[in-house]
């Protein structure tokens, strides 16, 4: 279960639930990929180091305009 940062603020943060889910992980997989030693590092998880980037605006999730 996800604490910090708290969902119901985190929700916020997109247009809608999948926007979110969507954005949190392909940044996730992104932080897997090319930045291992930055979540060991911080000692989390690619998944709830992207919910908080999310959560602080250092990641915004935009619609894809196609």
């Amino acid at each position: 279960m996800m604490i910090d940062p708290p969902i119901d603020k985190l929700i916020k943060k997109a247009e809608c639930r999948y926007a979110l889910v969507c954005g949190v992980a392909k940044r996730a997989r992104q932080l897997d990929t090319q930045y291992p030693d930055l979540l060991e590092e911080a000692g989390m998880k690619s998944l709830s180091y992207a919910a908080k980037e999310v959560y602080e605006g250092k990641i915004v999730i935009k619609r894809d305009n196609q």
